[in-house]
């Protein structure tokens, strides 16, 4: 499972013109799932998306996390970011997972950041999606399990 994580002030998801997802101050998380990603894999993604630490504390060091500071989480499935881009000019989805596994991996994970963290919208699953966004620092990182 990869994750691309921008520290955001807002951020939203557009789907046929209307906001299916928006958050404040957070995190901004786009999830690509890939095959054989387990329930481990997923929960340790919850764990880290929830844990980073990417929020400046008193003295201005990234040492609060999303939990720390109660801030917003966005999830929104983006399986392009599992994409083989090694070689050639055109990009290689082989190593994504299928639409049905990656249905159930994200619903999975959106499952467990929401059982454990109070701010948690998402996207639309499979859907075209435009995506707003005021990143702040500019912070960003990917994450994998």
């Amino acid at each position: 499972m990869i994750s691309l994580i921008q520290r955001v002030t807002e951020a939203s998801v557009r789907v046929d013109g209307e906001v299916v997802g928006a958050i404040g101050p957070g995190l901004l998380a786009l999830v690509a799932v890939q095959p054989g990603d387990d329930e481990a894999r997923i929960a340790r993604m919850a764990e880290r998306l929830l844990g980073y630490r990417v929020f400046a504390d008193a003295a201005g060091r990234m040492n609060r996390s999303l939990a720390d500071t109660g801030g917003g989480l966005l999830l929104v499935s983006q399986f392009t970011l599992a994409a083989d881009t090694r070689s050639g000019m055109r990009p290689s989805f082989t190593t994504a997972a299928s639409p049905e596994e990656g249905l159930r991996g994200f619903e999975r994970l959106v499952a467990l950041c929401r059982a454990r963290h109070p701010v948690v919208e998402t996207g639309r699953f499979g859907a075209h999606m435009v995506i707003s966004l005021v990143n702040d620092g500019p912070v960003t990182f990917q994450l994998q399990s």
